[in-house]
């Protein structure tokens, strides 16, 4: 008997994640909640929130559920994989008191600088006046104001002077755009540099890094526009050799790692920094405690190692056991957004065109839904188009010639994905 894996989400992540899995012949089952129809097609969905842990716990004990894997930030802060652990289920995913490292971003600045882990200078406010106070005696210095709590990606509003900085202020705290996750703000130093994204299969003594993905944030091509959770990726990351991958595991991974074993809290699942190379080296911009979105589309098409053994391997400790193989195929993916995204957008549209992409194109679904017209659009992010090349610019050529074939109502895409990867000599350092 095959394993019956959990994941939870709905996106073109989870999707990714899924039918890696499903290419395993150690599992029997994966379940995604809620899911969305791409992942209807290859895994059993079942219609219940990221947040509702009762919900996800009563379902792992009706299921028969041997394992979760952790794939987006929002159960673990909440306690799912410990609830899970008291039930005897094996998890790759962090808990509670780990994934602190995302789930607080105040938090995790302390952490870094109690473990000499290179990070801007900044400092942590609860009230609105103080915070305003100190961006004032700064002047017109550019820094980064961050809701410190989860917000889906987009809590860090980068501000080139003080105009800037005290409208984001405003976003956060005064008109609460985030919530309650900002009743505490970070305000940090702007880095100057470029950046590119780490993830490691970590099972909380040991860390492997994964290769390097490249994501675009901005809703625009050149990067303009609003931040969004991500409008395409693409790996090998263009200017990450193996001294940058080195310092990245000697000066950020493996003593996150360590120092959250060291104070109580030993980090098992996917530790994903958000990394800006400056001229001194690697400094974090922010730690996630889970898998990238998009960036796992376009890593785990080039895993060529079974996914379940090595996440199982990480959930038991025994992650230096696994045997991880990547391949040297470069992969590019674009995501096919609705029209006004990240703000106000509509939902209900028909998908066409998904039977005209290449055989050997991948399409991850997001915000998608079935119903009696067929798939339709469901979310902000709808599709990732991923294509893989053995060159950055043969894989962009694929994957954008396959984004044309595919069309909704109000459909929009960045049009420069990967491009300066494509075209080294046209590289520019972006935050």
């Amino acid at each position: 008997m095959g394993a019956k894996v959990l994941l939870v989400g709905s996106g073109g992540r989870e999707h990714a994640l899924a039918w890696k899995l499903r290419q395993s012949p150690d599992v029997d089952e994966v379940i995604v909640a809620p899911g969305n129809a791409g992942t209807a097609a290859i895994a059993r969905n079942a219609p219940i929130q990221p947040k509702d842990i009762e919900g996800l716990v009563d379902l792992v004990r009706r299921e028969g559920v041997d394992f979760y894997l952790a794939s987006m930030d929002d159960p673990q802060p909440l306690g799912l994989v410990d609830r899970l652990h008291a039930l005897g289920v094996p998890c790759y995913g962090p808990t509670a008191a780990a994934a602190r490292i995302e789930a607080s971003k105040a938090w995790a600045k302390d952490f870094m600088a109690r473990h000499g882990i290179p990070t801007a200078p900044y400092r942590v406010f609860q009230r609105y006046e103080d915070a305003k106070a100190y961006l004032e005696s700064r002047g017109d210095r550019p820094v980064v104001v961050k809701a410190s709590g989860l917000a889906a990606g987009k809590g860090a509003i980068v501000c080139n002077g003080l105009r800037d900085a005290l409208e984001a202020l405003d976003i956060i705290m005064v008109r609460r755009d985030f919530g309650a996750a900002g009743d505490t703000v970070v305000i940090e130093e702007r880095l100057h540099g470029w950046e590119t994204s780490a993830h490691a299969f970590c099972d909380g003594r040991t860390a492997r890094l994964m290769p390097f993905a490249t994501d675009y944030k901005r809703a625009q091509d050149g990067d303009k526009g609003l931040n969004t959770g991500g409008m395409g990726a693409y790996s090998p990351s263009l200017r990450v050799d193996d001294a940058l991958a080195r310092a990245i595991q000697e000066r950020v991974v493996d003593p996150a790692v360590a120092g959250l074993a060291e104070e109580g809290a030993p980090f098992v699942g996917t530790l994903f920094p958000g990394l800006m190379v400056t001229e001194e080296g690697p400094y974090v911009l922010e730690f996630n405690a889970r898998w990238g979105d998009p960036e796992t589309q376009v890593i785990l098409p080039r895993l060529e190692s079974d996914l379940f053994t090595i996440c199982r391997l990480a959930a038991e400790g025994r992650l230096e056991e696994a045997d991880i193989h990547w391949s040297s195929k470069a992969a590019v993916g674009v995501v096919i957004a609705s029209g006004g995204y990240p703000a106000t957008y509509k939902i209900g549209y028909i998908v066409q065109g998904l039977e005209k992409v290449d055989p050997d194109i991948l399409v991850f679904h997001a915000g998608t839904a079935l119903d009696r017209r067929g798939i339709v659009t469901n979310g902000g992010r709808v599709l990732t188009v991923v294509a893989l090349g053995d060159t950055v610019a043969e894989a962009r050529r694929r994957a954008y010639e396959n984004v044309a074939r595919i069309s909704f109502s109000d459909a929009y895409y960045r049009r420069d994905i990967a491009a300066e990867a494509a075209e080294p000599s046209t590289q520019e350092g972006r935050r």
